[in-house]
């Protein structure tokens, strides 16, 4: 159906305040699809491992899917214990099987978290810069999504002074991304234990992304890689992950959820919420074990191309003095900072770029960054690509 048509439709009937006002694409998505075709286009955005190019012998965890445990599917809310046990020790940090709830995916934890925690009109504080996410999920939910965002100090650092500021009797839980997307920090020690603290005094639950927390890449100081490694927080933490990501994965729908502290109360309660949907296929839960034994080798092609693009990118820095990127502690993508003038924001710069070398890349906005002069670049894709791509759009960042 025509989507012009469709809006037309949709406002012709009463469907739910809770989805966009409206659904239609952007001019600049608009854009890239219709340059998406043309033989010199290139991606410099992808994060899709599958279509990255790697060899990961997909084949290896076939015998798994022909288990008894797929063949007679048994339901259980928390997920399979095999499935928990596998999870458990790929994290290690003293997790139990018990500690863990299975779901189809991070997004869909996201969900159930905002369902124990929330009731429609609450609010979640989420960081800003982070990929744009939380708050379609929170509406969804019926509740609100509070951005606070980061200041910029050599780093980007969390506001806890504005994250206190912001917290009102209906704010519920914190989320945090361990690294962050697309920045690439961890959280620091210091940052680690002030929003524990916080949320303990102000009787929240912390919620922790840390699905690129196997991807560390650059040195970092006092650096929290997990916030597994804290045993006993002070507060409720749920911290999230899954295949996608940890066993580069995304076509195999499986997430979890981590217990910490008092959060461990809570896996009754979200228990009952998993057995109202059951979306947890068996056969994802089957190859849990397989793949996360696979994890490690299929991680080590990932980390060494991003390392691999990191010295591409660095290279071609040597000759645009005026270009810069930041560090990257961890995850798959590298901010290019760019100088700033007037009327050139990130999407109109994303924009002139496509248009002018048919390489697409994201504007910083895209990530809500709060100042504008940043370029977003997947470290993941292909290295022929990716040099090619930088030889195009860096001689088209001018100085000033």
């Amino acid at each position: 159906m025509d989507l012009q048509y469709a809006a037309v439709m949709l406002r012709q009937m009463r469907i739910s305040n809770r989805l966009p006002a409206s659904l239609l694409p952007t001019a600049f998505s608009m854009l890239v699809e219709a340059r998406r075709e043309a033989p010199e286009f290139l991606d410099l955005t992808v994060s899709n491992p599958t279509q990255c190019g790697f060899d990961f012998a997909e084949g290896a965890w076939t015998p798994a899917l022909a288990s008894e445990e797929v063949l007679r599917y048994k339901a259980d809310p928390c997920g399979s214990l095999p499935a928990r046990v596998a999870i458990a020790t790929h994290h290690g940090c003293g997790v139990h099987p018990e500690d863990i709830l299975l779901t189809a995916s991070t997004s869909e934890a996201y969900s159930w978290l905002f369902k124990l925690l929330c009731d429609p009109g609450d609010q979640v504080l989420v960081p800003s810069p982070s990929y744009p996410l939380f708050e379609h999920l929170a509406a969804l939910e019926g509740i609100e999504t509070v951005n606070i965002s980061a200041y910029f100090h050599e780093r980007w650092c969390s506001d806890i002074t504005a994250l206190e500021s912001a917290c009102g009797p209906r704010t519920r839980a914190i989320v945090v991304v361990n690294p962050n997307n697309p920045s690439g920090q961890f959280l620091s020690i210091g940052e680690w234990k002030d929003l524990a603290a916080l949320c303990a005094t102000r009787d929240l639950a912390l919620l922790v992304d840390e699905v690129f927390a196997d991807f560390a890449l650059e040195p970092a100081v006092d650096s929290l890689r997990t916030a597994l490694l804290d045993g006993d927080p002070p507060c409720p933490v749920f911290v999230l992950s899954g295949l996608s990501k940890v066993a580069l994965l995304p076509q195999v729908k499986l997430g979890w959820i981590l217990l910490r502290g008092k959060a461990r109360a809570c896996l009754e309660p979200l228990a009952f919420l998993a057995d109202q949907y059951l979306s947890v296929s068996a056969s994802a839960q089957a190859v849990a074990a397989t793949a996360l034994l696979a994890a490690p080798a299929r991680r080590t092609k990932v980390l060494d191309r991003a390392h691999d693009n990191l010295i591409c990118l660095d290279e071609f820095l040597k000759e645009y003095p005026h270009l810069s990127r930041l560090p990257v502690e961890g995850g798959w993508s590298v901010l290019l900072r760019r100088p700033v003038y007037h009327g050139a924001d990130d999407v109109a710069c994303a924009k002139r770029l496509l248009e002018e070398t048919s390489v697409l890349v994201h504007p910083g906005s895209f990530f809500d960054l709060p100042m504008e002069g940043y370029l977003v670049l997947s470290l993941l894709t292909p290295p022929r690509n990716f040099r090619e791509g930088l030889s195009r759009i860096l001689p088209r960042l001018p100085v000033d």
